[in-house]
């Protein structure tokens, strides 16, 4: 008797989603999806780095000895697994087809997607002046570059680090933890003069000093010393510090090599709409990569943001919109409370409210307006940095409690 035939209807094939970077921005877009539609794609994401997804927020609590490796993974590869995706982690993507929709990674391999999506991150900016490749002379932006640090504090003992926003202050936190001599090289008057004004960075300046960091400020960097390692670091004025150690934090640029060779319209960094779709409407991008109504973007709220749109559109509920948002940064430099919002350099349109208390360590500058706060910079006392953002972004009208308003929220509370 013959077998009737299986007439089991066979499952469609799911369309094919590949990610291109496998750091925070281009997972938080995958978890995203995940929650809307788990099962709408075949997922394979590429990573440069042989790792799982981690934190790199994180990575200054490792270099200072605080954290491990294993407490900053934030998606294992069980996780990977357990949501049915396909990782090539160490084996980044160096060409995309874009007319036959194929990737092609390093090791060889050929993927074809129907939807796939850009999270390339951005490159660390090293000063090019002579000497920049010798041995000792690193970034600090993976998980590598941490390493590379604690073995040379194991080894060695006169460290600079080139950069003096929050990057390069943890950094030279990290190392000071590790038992180096640490220089921090700043080629303006200021530390982290983008997020904060001169008297709230000559505070942190002060008490880094006390914690044993050094500053060079107004220093330009003209040549890195060394036969066959890095031995000094020398300025134009002539002067030069020793240095077993170099680490530039001297700022990032969009990593895009990969999108201009394939043909998407880039400028400072990939073109993306409200949707994060590129000019390729199979393609989006998300993250530090990308470029928004001439924004690039650096901070973890904007990009979320971002993973929450793009991760809405790729699952078919494409009804949200990317809006840019003010942001607001609160920082923690070595044990230093700062907060800065808003537009905070101010101009002749503006007035400064401003509260110093050298004794507690506090100091509050507020940039009004007319009626309305505009900008606020916090040292030492970050409490009301968040009620004051809400004012910032409300537009509230603060005359009612002007005089108050330095003192904090509940003060003006009880004014209003």
């Amino acid at each position: 008797m013959n077998a009737l035939p299986d007439t089991k209807p066979t499952q469609p094939a799911k369309p094919s989603l590949v990610v291109v970077g496998n750091g925070m921005a281009g997972m938080r877009t995958v978890e995203e999806l995940l929650k809307l539609a788990p099962d709408l794609y075949d997922i394979t994401v590429f990573g440069a780095e042989p790792h799982g997804n981690y934190n790199r927020i994180m990575l200054s609590p490792v270099l200072a000895g605080d954290k491990s490796i294993d407490d900053i993974m934030l998606n294992t590869r069980a996780w990977y697994d357990e949501n049915g995706i396909t990782l090539h982690a160490g084996d980044p993507v160096e060409r995309i087809d874009r007319r036959q929709r194929t990737v092609h990674a390093r090791s060889g391999l050929a993927v074809k997607y129907d939807r796939l999506l850009l999270a390339t991150g951005s490159t660390p900016f090293i000063i090019p002046v002579p000497g920049h490749q010798l041995p000792g002379v690193i970034a600090f932006r993976d998980i590598q570059d941490v390493d590379t640090m604690l073995e040379a504090a194991r080894t060695h003992k006169h460290a600079v680090v080139i950069g003096g926003g929050l990057l390069g202050l943890e950094a030279a936190n990290g190392l000071m933890r590790q038992g180096m001599d640490v220089t921090v090289v700043h080629v303006t008057d200021a530390l982290m003069n983008q997020q904060l004004d001169k008297p709230a960075a000559a505070l942190l300046k002060k008490a880094l000093e006390a914690k044993g960091m050094r500053f060079l400020l107004n220093a330009n960097t003209e040549e890195i010393v060394g036969p066959d390692r890095v031995t000094a670091v020398r300025f134009k004025d002539g002067s030069s510090t020793p240095a077993d150690l170099v680490v530039m934090t001297a700022g990032v640029r969009p990593n895009i090599a990969l999108a201009k060779s394939a043909g998407l319209h880039c400028e400072r960094a990939i073109i993306v709409d409200d949707t994060l779709q590129t000019y390729d409407p199979r393609i989006y991008a998300v993250g530090e990569c990308v470029q928004h109504r001439k924004a690039t973007f650096g901070l973890v709220a904007p990009i979320w943001d971002q993973a929450r749109v793009c991760g809405a559109h790729l699952a078919g509920a494409g009804h949200r919109r990317y809006v840019q948002q003010a942001t607001a940064t609160k920082l923690k430099v070595t044990g230093v409370d700062l907060y800065s919002a808003g537009d905070f350099v101010g101009g002749d349109d503006t007035e400064d409210l401003v509260v110093r208390d050298p004794r507690r360590g506090v100091y509050k500058r507020l940039v009004l307006r007319g009626s309305r706060l505009v900008g606020a910079v916090l040292y030492g006392d970050v409490k009301d940095g968040p009620w004051y953002f809400d004012l910032i972004q409300s537009g509230r009208d603060i005359s009612a409690f002007r005089r108050q308003l330095p003192f904090g929220q509940a003060m003006c509370q009880q004014a209003a």
